[in-house]
């Protein structure tokens, strides 16, 4: 059962909604785009929460700043990047152990970027439908702990084969998985997304190196 919670971020309060399953094991997931209509209440979030708690898995989403009830403004994702960190510190506060972050579109780029000058304690990363084609990820970004990189070959923010090669250059141990007729927000194919994501949240927790973020 989820629970609504609050953390702090700049000194403002963020809104999110908390699934108390494991001290183990928790994932953080993040939402699409919060000027595009994005929050914690997506569709593709909702689905990524149940694959992982139905695996036994506390879950955090969150809003970033300035989307839902989670006070200030919209940042760039600049601000985005510190939200992150406040909602890992949380998990790890209540007493999570090891963390998977996962981001869907706009939330997978924040995910990535935050691994440019920063630490960030994940053991690894899920990025769903990463926008390379609408927002700038680069090519010589590298994160560690990287595990899956998914996107559909019908995404116009995500060429399936752009994302394929930028994802051997972040990592080149992260898996990469294209679902056939998907689109950016999984259109029709919501079943196959959900066995995709179940099956990677089952193979994903094992230790990654340290570094990133």
């Amino acid at each position: 059962m989820e629970q609504r919670v609050q953390m702090v971020s700049d000194g403002i309060l963020l809104e999110g909604l908390l699934d108390r399953r494991s001290e183990e094991k928790g994932m953080v997931i993040t939402h699409p785009h919060p000027l595009y209509g994005g929050d914690m209440h997506n569709s593709v979030v909702e689905l990524i929460k149940r694959a992982a708690t139905d695996q036994g898995f506390t879950t955090l989403r969150f809003n970033f700043r300035g989307a839902g009830r989670s006070q200030g403004d919209f940042d760039e994702g600049v601000g985005e990047q510190r939200d992150l960190l406040a909602a890992l510190s949380y998990l790890k506060e209540i007493g999570v152990k090891k963390t998977i972050l996962a981001g869907y579109s706009f939330g997978a780029w924040v995910i990535a970027t935050c691994f440019r000058g920063k630490r960030i304690p994940s053991e690894r990363v899920m990025l769903i439908a990463p926008p390379i084609d609408f927002l700038e990820f680069g090519d010589d970004l590298k994160i560690p702990g990287l595990a899956l990189v998914l996107c559909g070959d019908r995404d116009g923010f995500a060429d399936s084969r752009d994302v394929k090669r930028l994802a051997g250059l972040w990592n080149p141990e992260a898996a990469v998985t294209i679902l056939p007729g998907a689109d950016h927000f999984f259109s029709g194919t919501m079943d196959s997304l959900k066995r995709e994501v179940t099956r990677s949240v089952l193979s994903l927790f094992h230790p990654a190196p340290d570094g990133g973020c």
